[in-house]
């Protein structure tokens, strides 16, 4: 069997516990004869605090630009204004769209009320709320922006299905919002039945989130592989790996089409740091998951067996630590220590794991050659508001007052989204922040009819915060309707 290349990767200690899982991790990952050399960097809490922002040094962005793989322990971001969190920052700024979190039960070792549990959540990782665009529009309201773009919706759908053949599952479950986010969330679902038309061999369902993760807690064994947006599959997978036993028990692979990054899904848990009683169950299950991505998958295999039957053999850290269930409590250097004396071992009830040669998917988006961009209309206008009156029926006045020279007439205002004008009901609750959408009198509408508005608006003491434009892409409306319009 010919030797296997060295594969050099970035590594970071992290915070809270991370230098100790992660110490802990490579010990196994050493004694499993993983061929890796490591370039360690530093980031999180102490970059902070040096006084950059961003959490991670410029020298460090280019060591993981050279090395591509990155093995991660937990990080802290300091609580306060002004830290934008460094994990979304990697993954977005690195290109690693498909979040990928195995979660099963390893019942009856590891107490669980749902022992047939084995599923993988599939993650979009780039995009939805975890962009961090947030305004503070007035004094009352705040705003974070949704992103859903029609090429991450087809690169992570794309993603998924390749995955689930590949590793042999049976079902896709796609989880959305899209009864009340149409637009959003609604073309999240529309590209995953459009992309599954490609896999008639898997089963593939959509289930509303709430009911969707209200029967992800129940019954878990109804699923196999699930794909959800960003910030669904945060949440569903943090509450797949909780009721197989613990989050402590999850690792993560961020996949991109150049990079990747391995990590645990817990984080830094600053309370019981310097113990030595945390479990590295989860990142060493990120870096097997990184050993298959890089092609050493038989050391994976190996590791990922010896840990299996450590957790049969009943030896547990404290927080998987169960009176006549386990056989020791160890802290983290013994657990590492018992993997270490059980590697070239099987599990005796668990199915050995296979891994062979397989690597990580390494899809490229490239849309169709065949795609024709529809036409852009504009057709009206959503201007926001900050005014304190909370008449609705005086500021229509005000805008009609303003606007009435203008080929464009005001159609409708809204508070936090509910129609409040014309024919309001004074039962609805409003701010101070309203969107006055004004339409166009023709089939379209000039953009220097809009700059006309707002200079308007602003002589008739009105203040903007911000516009929308409105648009018909070909003959589909750009924009959805206000709650409670007609």
């Amino acid at each position: 069997m010919p030797a296997m290349e060295e594969k050099r990767i970035t590594v970071a200690y992290g915070d809270g516990i991370g230098p100790e899982i992660m110490s802990a991790t490579l010990e196994i990952l050493d004694a499993a004869g993983a061929q890796i050399a490591t370039d360690v960097i530093e980031i999180g809490e102490q970059v902070y605090r040096s006084g950059n922002s961003a959490g991670i040094a410029e020298e460090s962005w280019q060591t993981l630009l050279q090395n591509g793989v990155f093995l991660k322990a937990p990080i802290t971001t300091p609580q306060g204004g002004g830290y934008k969190s460094l994990n979304v920052t990697i993954r977005k700024t690195l290109g690693l769209y498909a979040n990928i979190r195995p979660c099963r039960s390893y019942a009856p070792f590891v107490r669980t009320k749902h022992p047939e549990m084995d599923l993988v959540v599939i993650r979009e990782n780039e995009e939805d709320l975890y962009g961090g665009i947030e305004h503070r529009q007035t004094d009352e309201v705040y705003q974070c922006l949704k992103l859903i773009s029609r090429p991450g919706c087809e690169r992570i759908a794309r993603y998924c299905f390749e995955f689930a053949r590949q590793a042999g599952r049976k079902k896709v479950t796609c989880f959305t919002k899209d009864n009340i986010m149409k637009m959003t969330d609604g073309l999240f679902r529309q590209v995953f039945s459009e992309v599954g038309r490609d896999y008639p061999d898997i089963e593939q369902e959509h289930w509303i989130i709430d009911i969707g993760a209200a029967k992800l807690a129940d019954t878990p064994e109804a699923f196999d592989v699930i794909l959800v947006p960003n910030l669904y599959g945060d949440i569903v997978s943090d509450i797949a790996a909780q009721i197989g036993g613990s989050v402590g028990l999850a690792g993560s692979a961020n996949i991109g089409e150049s990079f990747a990054m391995f990590e645990a899904i817990h984080g830094s848990a600053p309370d019981i740091a310097g113990k030595g009683i945390a479990n590295p169950s989860g990142l060493l299950l990120g870096a097997i998951q990184m050993l298959v991505h890089i092609g050493q998958g038989k050391v994976a295999e190996k590791i990922h067996n010896g840990w299996l039957k450590t957790i049969e053999d009943g030896i547990h850290t404290g927080e998987l630590y169960q009176e006549g269930l386990s056989k020791k409590r160890v802290g983290t250097k013994e657990f590492a220590n018992a993997v270490k004396e059980r590697l070239g071992e099987s599990p005796s009830h668990f199915a050995p794991v296979q891994y062979g040669d397989s690597t990580t998917l390494d899809l490229r988006y490239e849309r169709s050659s065949s795609y024709t961009p529809p036409q852009q209309r504009l057709v009206g206008v959503d201007v926001f508001l900050a005014e304190d009156n909370r008449d609705a029926e005086s500021l229509a006045e005000r805008l009609n007052n303003a606007s009435n020279s203008l080929p464009l007439s005001l159609e409708m205002i809204t508070n936090r989204g509910t129609k409040v004008w014309p024919h309001g009901r004074p039962e609805t609750f409003c701010t101070d922040h309203w969107r006055c959408r004004f339409s166009a009198s023709k089939d379209e509408l000039e953009p220097s009819v809009i700059w006309k508005l707002l200079e308007l608006l602003h002589q008739h003491d009105l203040r903007t915060i911000k516009t929308e434009n409105l648009y018909y892409f070909g003959d589909e409306r750009g924009f959805s309707l206000g709650q409670g319009q007609k």
